[in-house]
Order: C-alpha cells, then structure tokens, then sequence
C-alpha cells in the first residue's frame, strides 16, 4: 500500500534550473571571474549533481596546470562563489521568477489530505528549498513534509543513494511503501538504488538522460492525481 510520496525539488517541484543559471553568472561577476556558462554548458553541468560539485569540477577543467599557493584558496573562491550564487538564486524566487511546475501543487494537498505522507529527498541546500516552499506553499510548509532531507544532511551526492535511504530511514516506511519523483538520471539513479519506484517528470535540462528504470516518464504531473499514483503503485508490486 502506497504510504508515502518523495520528492526531489529542483527541476522537479519547480522549473528552478534557468534561475540556478543565472544566479551562478552573476556570481562569476560579482567574483570578478570571466567565466559564463551557457545553457549547453550548464546542460552539460547538470551531469553533476550539487551546486558546488559544479563548480570544483568546472574550476578543474579550466585550471588543470594551476596550483594554488595557498591550499585553502581554491575552496574559499568555491565557497564564496556558492555564496554569492545562493543569494541571487533566493532574490530570484522571491521576485517571482521560479515556477512550481504543473500538478506539483494539487498532487501535495490530495496527498496530505489523504492521510500520505511527504517528503523531500535533494541535493540542494536548505535556503533553496526553504525560499522556493515559502513562497509557493507559506511560511509554515515545512508542516506538510513529514521528512526534509537536503545537502546538510546528506553528504554524498546523488547518484549515490544515500539521501532517499536517509530519508526512508526517517520516515519509517520501507521502499515498497513509497514512490520517488525525480527529475533525471541522477536522481533516478539514486532512487532506485535505494528500492523505490520512481516517476520521472522530465524537463528541458533532462530530455537527454537515459530513464531506463522509471515505472513512468512524463513531461509534468499536470495529468496524474493521486488516483493515478496510487494505480501505478499497484501495478509496481
């Protein structure tokens, strides 16, 4: 019996990439860096799960035959970069610019008023996940999700399950019991190594990721109510 949905956040709950986007660009600026990622390169970014991960793993690939002096100073331009970047992505939802994508909403209140429990399941930090809910569920959506599971909690990243075990740990339900929903290779990866059956809501970053494994791929959840979940559940046991 389906007890519990699980969600990732960005590029699932929300169309949050082009503001993650931006907000890294105007970071590079404020940080007197001359680097710019376009979105092919920022697709290709996406690979990698992590915010800062990106970054290290960009800094690499165009600083190969640099040493710092200092030991520290490669990881606090990271952290200052990170920093600068998780402002302007906050500002950037608070001026309306990211979107709760189609269902996302309706799925969560007739999960909730159903008796379900929710939870998150990211990579992100914290301060992202609280700017994007706060503004499209209030200030107290931290109510509605039974478990919150995010970058400060789980240090491996996914592909690594570590997050969804976490969080089926915390909510006290086994993989059986749940259904993930994830936005890319990733994240499916991640999910189902940890048992659970997993709906894919692909978007413009992800149309080239291999979903071998999803129960469903879909482009949103604008046509799956929780009648719909719940049948997909029963045919995945």
């Amino acid at each position: 019996m389906l007890h519990a949905l699980i969600f990732d956040v960005d590029g699932t709950l929300a169309d949050t990439e082009m503001a993650h986007l931006a907000a890294f660009n105007h970071a590079f600026g404020v940080c007197g860096l001359d680097w710019h990622w376009d979105l092919e390169t920022y697709t290709q970014l996406l690979h990698i799960s992590g915010g800062r991960e990106r970054l290290v793993h960009y800094w690499k690939a165009h600083n190969a035959g640099t040493r710092a002096i200092d030991g520290g100073a490669i990881q606090d331009l990271i952290e200052r970069l990170h920093l600068e970047k998780t402002a302007a992505y906050e500002q950037a939802v608070q001026d309306g610019q990211v979107e709760m994508r189609p269902g996302v909403l309706n799925l969560i209140d007739s999960a909730a008023n159903a008796g379900l429990k929710l939870a998150i399941a990211t990579t992100t930090s914290p301060v992202n996940i609280a700017a994007l809910l706060r503004r499209a569920i209030g200030e107290d959506w931290r109510k509605r999700f039974a478990v919150v599971e995010d970058a400060s909690t789980a240090h491996l990243k996914k592909p690594h399950p570590m997050v969804y075990l976490q969080t089926l740990q915390r909510l006290r339900l086994p993989a059986e019991d749940c259904i993930a929903f994830e936005d890319s290779q990733n994240g499916l990866i991640s999910a189902r190594a940890a048992g659970l059956a997993t709906v894919i809501t692909r978007n413009r970053f992800t149309m080239d990721h291999d979903f071998q494994g999803a129960r469903i791929v879909v482009d949103d959840l604008a046509g799956m109510d929780l009648d719909a979940i719940r049948a997909l559940h029963l045919k995945t046991h």
